[in-house]
């Protein structure tokens, strides 16, 4: 799928935030680079940052742990995040920034029961929007 199409979904399913719906899109889309646009994937990537107690804060049904802008930057390989800014048109940092807003409430309300389910982003929030 392409960024911008996984970014509209993405956006929907935060609200109508077409934003950060195209950051986390293309997100996805730089790390999953061969088709493997997965919740799991994504997760994987920020766990292997160092951000693992935060990510299984968001997909257990407790309160989400706040991310910042620095930690996403970290997290995540710089290239990734290049591309995400570049395609947003802003600065890496700003792009970081809005992520840290997104990534908590995407992964919650892709991950309403707790664990990561089965399946393709797209399919993911194709059950959620039912």
């Amino acid at each position: 799928m392409a960024d911008n199409d996984l970014g509209s979904l993405l956006g929907g399913l935060l609200g109508g935030d077409s934003g950060a719906g195209k950051l986390l899109g293309a997100l996805i889309g730089a790390l999953g680079s061969g088709g493997g646009e997965s919740l799991d994937g994504l997760l994987h990537q920020l766990q292997e940052g160092g951000l693992g107690g935060k990510t299984g804060s968001w997909v257990g049904t407790g309160p989400n742990d706040p991310l910042t802008g620095p930690e996403v930057a970290q997290a995540l390989p710089y290239q990734a995040l290049e591309h995400v800014a570049g395609q947003a048109g802003i600065t890496p940092e700003q792009a970081a920034d809005q992520l840290a807003e997104a990534l908590p409430q995407a992964v919650d309300k892709l991950t309403p029961g707790g664990q990561v389910p089965e399946g393709s982003l797209e399919e993911l929030i194709a059950r959620q929007q039912q």
